[in-house]
C-alpha cells in the first residue's frame, strides 16, 4: 500500500525476471539487428563454402566405419553415449549453461529471488540450443564416418535417427549436470557411464533379436536424458552463486580474448592454479632443482590436469602403436589420426614449461641477456614425459597384441609421429597475439578467405598434426620418419620466429 492508500499488487517472480531481462536487452551496447544478420550471413557463407563441399566429398567415398551388421552398432552406440556424457560433464565443469553475463547475474543475486527462478529459464534456453547443435554435429559425424544413412528409407536409417535424437538430448543435460552437481556426483556418473558402456561391449558378438536393431540403445539414451535432466534441474536451488559469479567473470574475459583473435589466451584462463609443494622446487641449500625435478614437481602441483595428460598420452600411445603395427583401411587411419590428436592434447597438459619458455623468450630480460640453452633447459621435462608415457603405453599395446615379424618399421613410424606432435605443440605454445596482417581481406574466386587464414592460425598446431599424421601414415616407415622430422623442424623454426628469436636473426644481431 502506498502513501495515498492505493494498493499495488506485488509482481510475480516470473514477471520480475522478465523485466530484468527486458531492461538488460535494451542496453546501449546491445547487438543490433544488423549485427545478428551479419553473423548469420557469415555462418551461412562458412557452411556453404567450407562445410558443404567437405561433406559432399566425404559422402562420395566409402565411409571408414560400417554399421551394417547390427551387432557392431550396439557397442558403437554405447561408446557414443558415453562420449556424449563425459564431454558434457567436462565442459560443464569449466563453462556450463548457467554461466551468464556478470552484470546480469549480479542484478539477480541482489534480489530476493530464489536461484531456480532465473537460472531455470537460462538453462532451458541454452539446453535447447545445445540440443540442436548436438543433433547437427552427431548427424554430420554419422554421415561422414558411418554408413548409417546410406539408405535413407531403410530401417537402419530410422533407428539411427532415433539414436542421434537421444544423443542430442543426453549431451546437453550432462552439460547441466556437470555444472550443477558436485564433483562427487560427477565422478559417480562418469564411473557408472563407463561401467554401462563396458557391459554393452560383448553385444558385438551377440546377434540381436530380429527387428531390435538400435531401438534399445535409442530408448536407453532417451531414458537416461530424462533422468539426468530431472536430477540436474532439481539441483538448481543448491548452486553455489559465488562460484557461478567467478565462472561468469572468467567466461566474459575469455570471450573477449576469443573475439580479439587470441584464443590461446582464453584457454590459458582455464588452466588450474597450482597448489602445494612450493618448497619442493628448491633444494635444502637454496638452489633450484634440475629441469626434470622442477617439471615433475610442477606437474604434481596440478594433479587433475596431470592425470588428464597421462590418460591422453596413454590412449594416444596405444592408438599410434596399434595403427603403426596394422596400417591399412579406414578404421586404422582414423585411429592413427585420433591417437596423434590425443598425444598433441596431452603434451600441452603435462607441464607448464611450454608457457614459461614463451614468456622467457618474449619478455625483456631483467639482468641482461641469458646464455644459450633456454629451449633445451625448459623443454627437457615435457619431451621426456611425453616420450616416456606414450612409449610405455605403446609398447604395452604391442606386447598385448602379439609378436611382430619386424618391430622396427612400426617403432620408426610411431617415433616420427611423436616428433611431429612435439614440433606442432612447440609451434602452438610460442603463439602470441593475432598478427594484424591476417585480417587483411584475401579476395579469391572462391570469396574472401581471410577468415580461413585466421581459423588456421588459431588451430595451426592441430592442423599440422592431423595433416602430417594422415600424410606420413601412407608412406613407408623411413620416408614417414624423415617427413615428420622435416615438418617438426619447420614448426620449430616458425615457433622461434614468432618469439623474435630465430637463429638467422640472432646471428645477424651479433654480427651488427
Amino acid at each position: 500500500m502506498t502513501r495515498t492508500g492505493t494498493i499495488v499488487a506485488e509482481a510475480a517472480p516470473r514477471d520480475r525476471v522478465h523485466a530484468v531481462r527486458h531492461l538488460y536487452a535494451r542496453r546501449g551496447d546491445r547487438p543490433t539487428t544488423g549485427d545478428r544478420a551479419y553473423a548469420l550471413y557469415l555462418a551461412l557463407l562458412l557452411g556453404l563454402v567450407y562445410v558443404v563441399p567437405v561433406v559432399l566429398l566425404a559422402r562420395a567415398s566409402r565411409p571408414p566405419l560400417s554399421l551394417e551388421p547390427l551387432g557392431t552398432a550396439a557397442p558403437v552406440a554405447a561408446l557414443a553415449a558415453a562420449a556424449a556424457v563425459w564431454s558434457g560433464q567436462l565442459t560443464g565443469r569449466f563453462w556450463g549453461p548457467l554461466v551468464t553475463e556478470p552484470f546480469l547475474l549480479h542484478v539477480y543475486r541482489s534480489t530476493d529471488l530464489p536461484p531456480e527462478r532465473y537460472l531455470g529459464g537460462i538453462a532451458r534456453r541454452r539446453l535447447a540450443l545445445a540440443a540442436l547443435g548436438t543433433l547437427l554435429a552427431v548427424t554430420t559425424a554419422a554421415l561422414l564416418l558411418t554408413d548409417l544413412y546410406d539408405r535413407p528409407t531403410g530401417p537402419l536409417a530410422l533407428q539411427g535417427a532415433a539414436l542421434t535424437t537421444g544423443l542430442a538430448a543426453l549431451a546437453p543435460v550432462a552439460w547441466l549436470w556437470g555444472q550443477a552437481r558436485p564433483v562427487r556426483d560427477n565422478l559417480l556418473l562418469a564411473a557408472g557411464t563407463a561401467a554401462a558402456a563396458a557391459a554393452l561391449a560383448p553385444l558385438a558378438r551377440t546377434p540381436l533379436p530380429d527387428g531390435a536393431g538400435l531401438w534399445p540403445a535409442a530408448a536407453a539414451t532417451a531414458l537416461a536424458a530424462a533422468l539426468l535432466g530431472r536430477s540436474a534441474f532439481r539441483a538448481l536451488p543448491t548452486v553455489d552463486l559465488a562460484r557461478l559469479a567467478r565462472e561468469s567473470a572468467r567466461a566474459d574475459e575469455a570471450r573477449n580474448f576469443a573475439l580479439t583473435g587470441t584464443l590461446h589466451h582464453a584457454l590459458d584462463l582455464y588452466r588450474p592454479a597450482p597448489r602445494g609443494l612450493t618448497g619442493a622446487l628448491v633444494r635444502p641449500d637454496g638452489r633450484l632443482r634440475g629441469p626434470l625435478a622442477q617439471g615433475a614437481v610442477r606437474a604434481l602441483r596440478t594433479p587433475g590436469r596431470t592425470s588428464a595428460a597421462v590418460a591422453l598420452l596413454a590412449v594416444g600411445g596405444v592408438a599410434l602403436a596399434l595403427g603403426a603395427a596394422t596400417p591399412g583401411g579406414g578404421p586404422a587411419t582414423l585411429a592413427w589420426a585420433a591417437g596423434a590428436a590425443a598425444v598433441y592434447a596431452g603434451s600441452g597438459r603435462i607441464g607448464e614449461t611450454w608457457r614459461g619458455l614463451r614468456d622467457e623468450l618474449i619478455l625483456a630480460p631483467l639482468y641482461g641477456e641469458r646464455g644459450g640453452g633456454t629451449p633445451a633447459r625448459t623443454l627437457i621435462w615435457p619431451v621426456t614425459a611425453v616420450v616416456t608415457v606414450t612409449g610405455t603405453a605403446g609398447a604395452a599395446a604391442l606386447l598385448a597384441r602379439g609378436p611382430l615379424p619386424d618391430v622396427r618399421p612400426a617403432a620408426l613410424l610411431a617415433a616420427g609421429a611423436l616428433v611431429l606432435v612435439l614440433g606442432a605443440r612447440f609451434l602452438r605454445e610460442m603463439k602470441t597475439d593475432l598478427p594484424v596482417a591476417l585480417l587483411v581481406p584475401l579476395v579469391t574466386p572462391f570469396g574472401d578467405l581471410a577468415a580461413l587464414r585466421v581459423f588456421l592460425w588459431q588451430f595451426d598446431g592441430l592442423a599440422v598434426v592431423l595433416a602430417g599424421a594422415l600424410v606420413t601414415y601412407r608412406l613407408p616407415a623411413a620416408s614417414a620418419a624423415l617427413t615428420a622430422l622435416a615438418l617438426a623442424a619447420c614448426c620449430a623454426w616458425a615457433g622461434l620466429r614468432r618469439t623474435g628469436r630465430s637463429p638467422l636473426r640472432a646471428r645477424h644481431g651479433r654480427a651488427g
